[in-house]
């Protein structure tokens, strides 16, 4: 009978000649472009609409200022607000005047607010699937809610960012689709203040 130390022996062979595989050229290239794109935007803003596990649809206004910080307004009748000062991550309800804070490093928001990303290179890539019309690129993350993956969708001819998808430990699913992007805008510094006092109340 194969022990357990065996399979975990073999898991890992397989694993490291799964990154030893060479991507292909236009993987490679898809990549570098996306990089290029992805690490010249310091300012964005835009509409998102969200998909929660449940089938739930909120939708709402976004702004960020790479690096670090984001801000999301929920439209009603969602209570929420996240709110990233470049170290934290707050989400806050309005309703119940609450607020939770995570190190920003331990959330998938980390990926997008860093201050330069580089997909060729990036040891979390999982998979890059290169379509004509859209380039997926998965992330295996650890993050303060477990173990989970984030796969951001890029047009294949402008290489913009259109989606992201989180899937936590539990293999729930979030899905994160923005629209109306504008780039390179003016964003107010006030967006982005945490209010660290709420939690000490």
């Amino acid at each position: 009978m194969t022990s357990i130390f065996q399979r975990v022996r073999w898991a890992a062979v397989a694993l490291a000649l799964v990154a030893a595989t060479p991507v292909s050229a236009a993987t490679s290239s898809a990549l570098t472009e996306i990089n290029r794109y992805f690490n010249s935007i310091k300012t964005m803003k835009g509409e998102f609409v969200q998909f929660g596990p449940d089938g739930s649809r909120t939708e709402g206004r976004f702004a960020i200022q790479r690096p670090g910080k984001v801000r999301f307004f929920y439209d009603k009748p969602s209570t929420l607000d996240i709110i990233a000062d470049g170290k934290s991550v707050a989400v806050r309800d309005r309703k119940l005047a609450t607020q939770d804070i995570w190190p920003l490093q331990r959330t998938p928001l980390r990926f997008l607010l860093d201050n330069t990303i580089d997909l060729t290179k990036d040891a979390k890539v999982t998979d890059v699937d290169v379509q004509p019309d859209l380039i997926s690129v998965r992330i295996e993350e650890n993050t303060a809610f477990g173990d989970g993956s984030l796969t951001l969708f890029f047009d294949a001819e402008t290489k913009e960012l259109k989606q992201w998808n989180v899937v936590d430990s539990q293999g729930q699913e979030t899905s994160v689709s923005i629209y109306n992007v504008a780039t390179g805008v003016p964003v107010d510094e006030d967006l982005f203040d945490i209010d660290y006092t709420r939690i000490l109340e």
